[in-house]
């Protein structure tokens, strides 16, 4: 857990121990609010798309250089795999043969 994520659970209360009537309360509340799902209130298509820019603004994305060293990591671990799959794919069938063939 980061510095960021502990500095905002302190400002929502939530890295404080609770108690286990307000364990029962919180699970009541999160309970009601998912029955209640027909009843929420719609909104427009610009309203969602505004919502789910700023959203994306706070992600944090990776930068060039984070991303050609992950792919390439993928890659070596992928041509790995492969040919180690391969290799005992290739020996159980030479084994199989020589015990039975």
């Amino acid at each position: 857990m980061n510095r960021q994520t502990k500095r905002m659970m302190q400002r929502q209360g939530s890295d404080r121990p609770r108690s286990p009537e307000e364990r029962r309360e919180e699970r009541r509340s999160r309970t009601q609010a998912t029955t209640s799902g027909p009843n929420r209130e719609r909104v427009g298509p610009t309203q969602y798309l505004s919502e789910a820019r700023s959203e994306l603004r706070k992600v944090s994305w990776p930068n060039r250089r984070e991303v050609t060293n992950s792919s390439i990591i993928v890659l070596i671990c992928v041509v790995f795999m492969t040919a180690l799959i391969f290799g005992f794919d290739y020996a159980s069938s030479k084994f199989v043969l020589f015990m039975f063939g």
